[in-house]
């Protein structure tokens, strides 16, 4: 979602390229793409004929180097390279909490990875604000532009953040260690799906096995209860007439018992 909203922010700087032919105009366009609203993502706008063109000129190749930074570096990476033209008040908000989303995910590579802190002296210093309050007002804005959840945490000098939208462009050398996380990644899931497919076929093969016995039980009833059917079809009863007699003989046979 904010991913989207950052390319469509970006979309009329890159049809402005086309036309930006000489150096001045690729600069200037430069200036308007990062001190924009909601543009967040600038490698497309980087990689364009007419920005690339601006490495060959002296007067206006550290634009090129401004837009790498907003690109892939931090605040202190402007700070720290001399020659550079000077920001103006929303170039520097931006860069500001661009660079606020790069601390928040280191420290959350050493920290507690589901809710980094980092502490107020530390944000201050990377970030070049001369005051606590200038740090909560930047963190505010970096919320309210949809950047990071977070919470302030005035009484511990701490800013607690508990999400970072993805939208920071992807630095070239960082690519290899990410293609590792993402076969890493892989690795896992498809380790994953093999311990489930292997629980599921154990699955399986028990209920396979509690059917096949259900089904040899169903079975034995059913003869049983055949076979106790036959019997009672192939019995003789005796005929009437000798039952009597039978009945006769057996009470002639039996001792009678009188008084003693």
């Amino acid at each position: 979602m904010e991913q989207t909203k950052a390319f469509n922010a970006l979309e009329p700087f890159l049809a402005l390229s086309k036309s930006a032919t000489s150096p001045r105009a690729a600069a200037d366009l430069i200036v308007r793409a990062t001190s924009a609203p909601n543009t967040y993502i600038f490698t497309e706008l980087l990689q364009t004929p007419q920005i690339q063109a601006l490495a060959t000129s002296d007067e206006f190749s550290p634009y090129l180097t401004v837009l790498r930074i907003f690109c892939h570096g931090t605040y202190s990476s402007y700070t720290s390279t001399p020659g550079l033209p000077e920001l103006n008040d929303a170039q520097r908000l931006k860069l500001r909490q661009l660079s606020l989303l790069t601390l928040a995910k280191k420290d959350g590579t050493s920290n507690n990875a589901s809710s980094p802190a980092l502490d107020y002296a530390s944000l201050q210093t990377a970030l070049d604000l001369p005051s606590r309050q200038a740090l909560e007002e930047l963190v505010i804005s970096a919320i309210y532009a949809g950047l990071v959840k977070a919470q302030l945490n005035p009484k511990d000098s701490r800013v607690r953040i508990d999400s970072v939208s993805p939208l920071r462009d992807v630095a070239p050398t960082a690519i290899g260690s990410l293609l590792s996380s993402l076969k890493a990644w892989a690795g896992r899931c498809d380790a994953t799906l093999e311990s489930l497919s292997c629980q599921m076929a154990q699955l399986r093969a028990e209920a396979d096995r509690r059917a096949a016995r259900t089904t040899a039980r169903a079975r034995e009833v059913e003869s049983l209860v055949e076979s106790l059917v036959e019997k009672e079809k192939t019995a003789v009863p005796l005929p009437q007439g000798h039952q009597a007699q039978h009945s006769q003989t057996t009470s002639a046979a039996a001792p009678r018992r009188g008084p003693k």
